[in-house]
């Protein structure tokens, strides 16, 4: 597993089994780290990073981290370990503002500003500062679906199998589909709980920084915003190629480059073999004699060296 990958499930992990113990100390993780509504009392700046590690449970913190494990090794090794990590923070601070700007539609939508209470239900009444410390945001799901975007962009012809469904589907429709389900599920479903409009935020976010990098690709620009360098971490290539073939046949491309890589490459080769021409060979001279069975031997050694080059 990449370093990154490997990296970020160990940090949610570790931050997961620290908030099951702190909440025997009376440490509530979900409202000192979650990201609260950014008009609430309990609102911080560093939440909009720190939500991204904590989460609401077993489940969610399983099929989070299941989906880093599953994608994000996949995108680590075509981008490279800084430029994933870069993404994916960049996907998981994405969602947060999505989230606060939604929230932020729905608190004018809804008038509260012209209320100081609100009627939670039972006969409950609770000041409006309270209620809006309730609005908080938890989870990686954000940055995860960003990661989901990008692997359905590089490899769209990718076939999955997704259970329950008998039959493979491919990457791309797969990635639609999650997208239009949240879509979906955020315009009916806004009672259950689940920040929808985060996860697309993460992907909206993953989308423009994507098209950015093809667009600029080989124009340098630095590690993370230009196209050319910052893939070469672990087994990273160097650009981000924008067809599932040109990452699927990049064996030789990877070897060679093009452009003026490929023109360096064979300027360096014909120096290096001018330069043998006249440097003295310094290996010690033998005579050496072959003839019947040595010399079928040298043969055959000769052509199992040219099979295995």
């Amino acid at each position: 597993m990449p370093p990154v990958t490997k990296n970020i499930i160990i940090i949610n992990l570790l931050m997961y089994l620290a908030k099951v113990v702190a909440i025997r100390y009376g440490i509530d993780f979900d409202d000192l780290l979650g990201l609260h509504f950014f008009m609430a009392s309990d609102f911080r700046l560093y939440q909009i990073f720190t939500y991204m590690f904590v989460h609401g449970g077993l489940e969610h913190i399983f099929f989070n981290m299941f989906a880093v494990w599953m994608f994000g090794r996949i995108m680590e090794q075509v981008m490279g370990s800084q430029r994933f990590l870069f993404y994916y923070i960049i996907c998981g601070l994405g969602a947060g503002l999505v989230q606060e700007g939604v929230q932020y539609l729905q608190f004018l939508y809804e008038g509260l500003p012209a209320y100081d209470s609100v009627n939670i239900g039972g006969g409950m009444t609770i000041p409006m500062a309270d209620f809006l410390n309730r609005w908080t945001t938890v989870g990686a799901s954000g940055a995860v679906y960003g990661v989901l975007l990008s692997f359905g962009m590089t490899f769209p012809e990718e076939r999955m199998f997704i259970i329950p469904i008998p039959v493979p589907i491919k990457a791309k429709w797969f990635v639609i589909g999650y997208a239009v389900i949240e879509l979906m599920s955020a315009l009916g479903n806004r009672g259950d709980g689940v920040a929808h409009m985060a996860h697309l935020g993460g992907m909206l976010f993953g989308l423009a920084l994507i098209l950015y990098w093809r667009k600029n690709s080989g124009k340098g620009g630095g590690r993370f915003f230009g196209g050319g360098g910052g893939y070469g971490g672990v087994g990273g290539y160097d650009n981000y190629f924008t067809r599932y073939e040109d990452v699927t046949n990049t064996t030789q491309q990877h070897r060679t480059g093009n452009g003026l890589k490929t023109l360096w490459n064979k300027m360096r080769m014909w120096f290096s073999d001018f330069a043998k021409k006249f440097t003295p060979d310094k290996r010690p001279k033998m005579n050496v004699q072959t003839g019947g069975k040595h010399a079928a031997d040298m043969q055959w050694r000769q052509q199992q060296k040219e099979h295995e080059e």
